[in-house]
């Protein structure tokens, strides 16, 4: 059940076109059977998903220790880590009440993309994971959402002062494989790429069946600079995953109205072609020429196998004809040959 080898950009990073993604491991959702959440992790390096991304933030360090436990599991692997700076741990200081997950560790957490803080919060990821590398590591979360629209401009340029001088360094070093952003918004990965020079680039539910605003103006630019892109959220928080279901999640909110309606449309489409609505939007996202890996996310070695069967699976041209000629996926939009 090997998955597909693609060169992430021009890192010349060898990555599995499926990777393997921990936010779920953080007990975000619920909070996860230790032996299960592990087994995810080996079961993903077993099939052949050799690119595993994490953070800090998920779990406020969890993930990375579970990520970590099955690195030293499996005693044969050639995995390529991703994890994130942008945040900073103080064990001593208590989490507190609503921190926003099922469980975790109970670690204080607070934004600091100041070059001090990023290699500290390199230094506190290489012995969670109990690593002595980080093959890519990217700037996490400077979008206007999590900041607001008064603060964004401070913290990009702390961002560009900071956290990227010192990625910089380290890439120069050969300490770091790659560098680059992981973000949820397709307007700064084209302000990061326009400002630095990045390798790769996490960009979460801005480039899905649903939805390609990031095609306007990103991945062209992706394109023309060779940044590797990984794509996280292809499921758009899971309503591709689930379908238009009473409770489906968009942007990890529920759905409103005219996105149900887009995705009923779109999987009665899938219907007539008998191809499941989460093969098709995988299929989708993994054929836009600037995409080197898609991120999924997965707490049981069961939901990684069904992953994996996805890749495999056959999504007819008629598919992507009826959609573009539905007017439910613009026609300049790349799809699987």
């Amino acid at each position: 059940m090997a998955v597909a080898r693609r060169t992430l950009g021009r890192t010349g990073l060898a990555v599995s076109a499926l990777g393997f993604g921990s936010a779920p491991l953080g007990d975000l959702y619920a909070r996860l059977d230790e032996t299960e959440a592990v087994g995810a992790v080996e079961t993903a390096l077993a099939r052949g998903i050799t690119l595993i991304d994490t953070s800090p933030l998920y779990g406020h360090g969890l993930a990375e220790h579970r990520v970590g436990a099955a690195l030293r599991r499996v005693p044969s692997h050639d995995a390529v880590i991703s994890t994130k700076v942008g945040r900073v741990m103080e064990p001593f200081v208590p989490a507190g009440d609503g921190w926003g997950r099922a469980g975790g560790l109970p670690h204080h957490m607070h934004f600091d993309y100041s070059y001090d803080g990023t290699m500290r919060s390199l230094e506190q990821s290489l012995l969670r994971l109990g690593v002595g590398r980080i093959d890519i590591a990217l700037i996490h979360d400077v979008d206007v959402l999590p900041h607001g629209k008064d603060a964004i401009e401070g913290r990009f340029r702390e961002a560009m002062d900071g956290a990227y001088r010192a990625l910089e360094k380290l890439r120069s070093q050969g300490v770091i494989a790659a560098i680059g952003v992981g973000v949820n918004e397709a307007d700064m990965c084209a302000r990061f790429a326009r400002a630095g020079d990045i390798d790769t680039v996490l960009l979460a539910g801005r480039y899905s069946l649903l939805e390609q605003p990031a095609a306007a103006e990103f991945l062209p630019l992706a394109t023309e600079k060779r940044i590797g892109v990984m794509l996280g959220g292809v499921y758009n928080s899971g309503i591709l995953a689930t379908g238009a279901v009473p409770g489906a999640k968009y942007n990890y909110q529920p759905a409103p109205p005219e996105i149900r309606a887009k995705v009923d449309a779109i999987e009665a489409v899938c219907r007539r072609h008998a191809v499941p609505l989460h093969v098709a939007a995988l299929h989708f996202a993994l054929a836009h020429p600037a995409v080197g890996a898609v991120v999924l996310g997965a707490v049981k070695p069961e939901e990684v196998d069904a992953q994996v069967a996805a890749t495999r699976m056959h999504v007819p041209a008629a598919l992507w004809q009826e959609l573009k000629a539905a007017g439910l996926l613009d026609p300049a939009m790349p799809t699987p040959t």
